[in-house]
């Protein structure tokens, strides 16, 4: 495919304010793992190419096992996820597929049980942000195949 748009022909201050939450996230205290589980796969439910390349690399760099990224799609079937990082995967898949999907208390008192409001409200925040970036990386098809970890 070829590229649409290249973000470098954009005004530089677009990607400023999301940006700006990456590195919030960062600074956020979330395992580093578990976001880049997230970013995977959120980025395999929309299908967008740039950004899976761009996580499996970063959670690989990350010391995550392939294995774990390839099973995403069976998260809730396979024994390697811990119920932390179960609840949080679906919580995601349910954001992503919020036009057809409902949150549902019960799903939230299961975070709760794991996470402080501040910690839900920042992974909520790396959620929408990964669907953000999905959804301008899919406009614009960037180019594939040149992403560096780090």
């Amino acid at each position: 495919m070829t590229e649409r748009i290249s973000l470098n022909n954009l005004k530089p201050e677009m990607m400023n304010p999301l940006l700006q939450m990456v590195s919030y996230l960062k600074s956020s205290g979330l395992d580093p793992k578990l976001l880049e589980l997230v970013n995977y796969r959120v980025s395999q439910i929309n299908g967008c190419a740039y950004c899976l390349e761009m996580h499996y690399k970063e959670a690989l760099a990350n010391d995550e096992d392939a294995l774990r990224l390839h099973s995403l799609p069976a998260f809730r079937e396979c024994p390697f996820y811990t119920d932390k990082e179960k609840v949080v995967l679906e919580y995601a898949e349910i954001l992503t597929k919020v036009a057809s999907h409902e949150v549902k208390d019960s799903l939230v008192d299961r975070l709760k049980s794991f996470y402080s409001d501040s910690e839900i409200g920042d992974l909520t925040l790396a959620i929408t942000l990964i669907n953000s970036f999905n959804r301008i990386n899919i406009a614009f098809l960037p180019t594939l195949g040149q992403y560096e970890a780090g």
